[in-house]
Formats: C-alpha cells, structure tokens, sequence
C-alpha cells in the first residue's frame, strides 16, 4: 500500500483523555509517525477498562501511534525527550496551562533545540481572555460554548444535561489541531519557519454552533431582543433551566417544513426526515400519501395566525402514519422515491449496518483481538489514509523508538537503571 500524505513526518505527543489523542490519532491516520509519551504508569485512559493497560476509550483515540513511558520529572527523562524532539517536526500537547512550563516541555524550550518545530497546544478556553489558565473538560466547552442549551436536553430535575455520545468540544479542537498541523508543515516548507498553534475546547465548540452564537445586526433585531426579555424574566423569577429552554423554544412555528426536517417513531424503531427543499418534501408526501402541497402551499402564510396548528395538525397526521409500518419497510419505499430519509441508528448496531460498514476498518489487537474501527475521517486517492496498527500496550514499543532515534542498547540500559522510563 502507497504511504500516507504525512509520511516521514515524526510527531511527539504529550496527551490525555480525548482532544490531545485525537489531534495526533488523525496525524497518524495521514500517514505520520506519532510518538506517545506517557507517564511511567500509563495514561490515565488505559486503565478505566475490563482489560488492565488499555481499554476501548485509549484504544479508539491511540491507534496508530506507537507509546513510550517516560518519567518527565526525572531529569534524564526530560533529556530523552529533549533528543527526540530535536529529531522530531512536531508536537502535539493538551496538558493544564501551567504544566508544560514546569515540566521543561513548553514551546519556548522546545523550539530553542529545534527551531523549526511546529508545537500544536489544545487548552480549555485558549490563550487569550480571563480564563485563558482555566481547565475545562468537554462538558465545560459545551456549556460555555452556549451548545448544551442549544440542544435543549434537561435531566428530571429541569437542569442542564450534556449532549452525550459525542465528545463535542475535545474531537473540534481535536480537528482544528490536526488541520493547523497541515497548513504549518505545508508553511515550513515554504519557508522554512515552524510556528505555535493554538486551538481550545471551547472556541472550538463555538464555531462548529455558527448561527446559533454570531452576532448579526439586521435578522438580530427582530427576533433577538424579545429572546433577551425571556431570559431576563425567567431570571428575576427565579426560573430553572428547564424554564430558560422553554422560553428560547416555545414560540409558534413561522417557517415552512418544520416537520419535514424532524424524527418520528415507526412501528419498531426510529427514522428521521431530513427534506429542507419543497422537492424533497413533495417526495415524501407522496410515499406517505399526502395530497397537496402540506405548508408549502404558497397560499399560506408562516406568519400569519393559524400556521403553527396547520403544522402541528399534520405532525400528528405524519406520527399516525408513520407507526402502521417498520424502519425497513419505510425506507424500502421512501429510497424508491428518492426521498431524504434515514434510520435512526443504536451506536452498538453502527458497525452491522449495510452502509455504515463501509466506513469501518478491521484490526487485530494483540491482547484484546478483534477491533472494528471507524477508518481515517477523509480519503485520499494518491496518498491513501489508513489506520497502521492498534493502539499498542505499555512497553510494546520502547526500545524500537529509542534505537530509531539513536540510542545504543547500552544507553537503554542505563536509562532503566536511572528510572527515565517504563
């Protein structure tokens, strides 16, 4: 198989939990060298699993890069990484902002022994701003990001509950990360300069909410100023959250094809409709059986009074309808007539399903055995992207990294001895 686009390229990777790893793990996916320092330990992540030194978490954002434990705080741990940093062209870290100072691994170190280095840092809010020193895990990026309360999901006692499944925040500052790695490498070749990137959970977060978080003057002023009043009422209420969502999602439907981008129940399952254009729309009326043109009809009016129970009348139409068949024989007739509909899948069924198997690769997992991991997130036709191996176990790689970056057996050797690594 031709090798990756990021082939020969060496990463060193100082990462925990998810955004750090998959910065590196999408580096590794291109075809990249990626180096995982770890503590003497392990990561933390290897050991919440069923099998002790890994688990399907460290397995899922360390594929493809090979490990070495090493002792930072022991300063011939720290002169290890210092040689392999030298002979390396990027770093990947989302240590505490703090951390990497204190450990003699910031970029202002590390960019005096290889001055060309290309330093990637993911951190909670960024560099700049008040909390630019704060942590903040996932749960904080979608908070802060105003994405939890877009989604609207409230637990029992009207608070706010994360959008789960998906670890929103680590996986976009993740991806921006790698996408900064990209366009650095392409800059240093131009010009022979590295550079420091710098991508956060929370801005990250920010970006991928797009209408729901910019600031518009003409479209605000219509509708933003009564929201505002809302929230403030709630407020000197004594409102809950579970109030603030109500208030932002209460008002009357004004808009065409509401229920045409929205979920339903079948007889044994779920399927959602995705028509945002009166074609697609007109599409799947006709397999449910609709005559006319639904609220599409140009005769009526989104905000005139009477739409909002025009739709609701035909959700409750649509919801019957939906309910007297199954999943697959609803798709069987809505793909017949090229109409915008999927099933709504379990995440444990994702990997079975006829199409979403073509989006998986096998691997063989030297402990744990059979793997079936999403493949690399973009495919290339020159440069193909494909996942190299499993994450691999404590100790798996060691020395291998070690001899290939120049040391003898002998000063291996001497390097357990002074308790540089694991």
């Amino acid at each position: 198989m031709a090798e990756g686009p990021l082939h020969g390229v060496r990463v060193i990777e100082f990462s925990l939990i998810v955004a750090g790893p998959f910065l590196g793990m999408n580096l590794a996916d291109l075809g990249a060298d990626v180096i995982k320092i770890e503590p003497p330990e392990g990561e933390p992540r290897r050991h919440v699993g069923v099998v002790p030194g890994t688990s399907k978490i460290f397995q899922w954002v360390n594929r493809g890069k090979r490990s070495l434990q090493v002792d930072l705080k022991n300063p011939t741990g720290l002169a290890v990484i210092h040689r392999l940093v030298a002979q390396s062209d990027v770093v990947v870290i989302n240590y505490r902002p703090g951390v990497p100072q204190r450990l003699g691994i910031d970029y202002e170190t590390l960019s005096r022994i290889k001055p060309d280095l290309i330093y990637a840092n993911i951190s909670g809010f960024g560099p700049d701003g008040p909390l630019a020193r704060d942590a903040a895990a996932d749960m904080v990026a979608q908070a802060y990001s105003g994405a939890m309360a877009a989604a609207g999901k409230v637990d029992d006692a009207g608070a706010p509950e994360m959008i789960g499944g998906i670890s929103l925040g680590d996986t976009a500052a993740g991806l921006a990360g790698a996408m900064g790695v990209c366009a650095a490498l392409y800059h240093r070749a131009l010009t022979g300069e590295g550079q420091l990137i710098e991508s956060s959970l929370v801005h990250a977060t920010m970006a991928l909410g797009g209408t729901n978080t910019m600031r518009e003057a003409t479209t605000d002023a219509s509708t933003r100023p009564a929201t505002i009043e809302k929230y403030a009422e709630v407020r000197r209420n004594g409102g809950t959250y579970a109030d603030l969502i109500r208030a932002r999602t209460e008002a009357p439907v004004q808009r065409r094809g509401a229920n045409y981008w929205a979920g339903y129940n079948a007889r044994d399952g779920a399927l959602v409709f995705s028509a945002n254009t009166p074609p697609g729309r007109a599409a799947v009326r006709r397999v449910l059986g609709f005559e006319g043109l639904g609220d599409d009809d140009p005769a009526l009016d989104p905000r005139a009074p009477g739409f909002h129970e025009i739709v609701m009348r035909e959700r409750e139409a649509i919801r019957a309808r939906l309910r007297e068949r199954t999943v697959a024989e609803w798709l069987t007739a809505f793909r017949a007539a090229d109409a915008p509909v999927a099933p709504v899948l379990m995440p444990e069924e994702v990997a079975d399903d006829e199409q979403a198997t073509y989006y998986f690769q096998d691997l063989e997992h030297r402990v744990t055995g059979l793997e079936r991991q999403v493949k690399p997130i973009v495919s290339m036709s020159r440069t193909p992207t494909h996942i190299r191996f499993p994450a691999d176990m404590m100790g798996d790689h060691s020395e291998e990294v070690l001899r290939e970056f120049g040391y003898e057996v002998s000063e291996i050797e001497e390097l357990k001895r002074a308790g540089a690594f694991g």
